[in-house]
């Protein structure tokens, strides 16, 4: 019998899966183990397939459900993007707001479960995961930083095939391939403090999640 899971996250990509349980638990939460975390996290390749009025709806009415949050990307539209999520809950959370808080949308539904939104990666700015993982690198790096993007810019237009809509990521692995160890994923590099999981930039997200499922 598949077990049910009251917390659930809904996610773009196999990144915010395997980085989010390590923010969390370096702010203090025991994430628990593989087979029974505290929130479990549900991949679904884009926004497309994440953003979907069945698949909300369908998690919503499942059997034991306490919470369910949502994360996606804001790309180059983070006012569309919201407008897109909002459309495809209404159908099941008729009562949502217009607009998406700036800390995180929480919002309790007329069957008594939290539904949450963030977008990536503020809720206001454009961006991705990777421009939120920006917010984490440590202030005293700010010089190192800068030129990680400087060297990243100039390496477009030395002929780098990186799309303009990546850049933010080229930015974060850019700098990561200058720490010690080189070039560590975003949760490793969270796990060993390279990436400062307690930076203040990070707290509003932090909070939105530890409210969201009760943490």
């Amino acid at each position: 019998m598949e077990k049910i899971h009251k917390n659930l996250l809904l996610v773009e990509g196999e990144q915010d899966k395997r980085t989010i349980p390590y923010l969390i638990e370096a702010n203090g939460v025991n994430w628990g183990t593989k087979n029974n975390p505290v929130v479990y996290i549900d991949v679904y390749g884009g926004d497309t397939q994440l953003i979907d009025p069945v698949l909300i709806s369908t998690e919503l009415k499942a059997s034991g459900r306490v919470a369910l949050g949502m994360i996606v990307d804001a790309d180059d539209n983070p006012l569309g993007r919201w407008q897109s999520v909002r459309n495809s809950c209404l159908s099941s959370i008729p009562d949502l707001p217009e607009n998406l808080p700036e800390t995180g949308l929480i919002h309790n539904t007329s069957d008594g479960i939290k539904f949450g939104v963030w977008i990536m990666p503020d809720n206001k700015m454009r961006g991705m995961l990777e421009t939120f993982l920006a917010y984490l690198v440590p202030d005293g790096s700010e010089p190192l930083w800068k030129y990680a993007q400087e060297v990243a810019k100039e390496a477009k237009n030395k002929g780098a095939v990186y799309k303009d809509v990546h850049c933010d990521k080229a930015y974060i692995y850019t700098w990561l391939g200058w720490q010690n160890p080189p070039g560590r994923p975003p949760h490793n590099a969270i796990m060993e403090c390279i990436l400062d999981p307690q930076h203040p930039q990070a707290q509003t997200f932090v909070s939105w999640f530890k409210i969201l499922y009760n943490l």
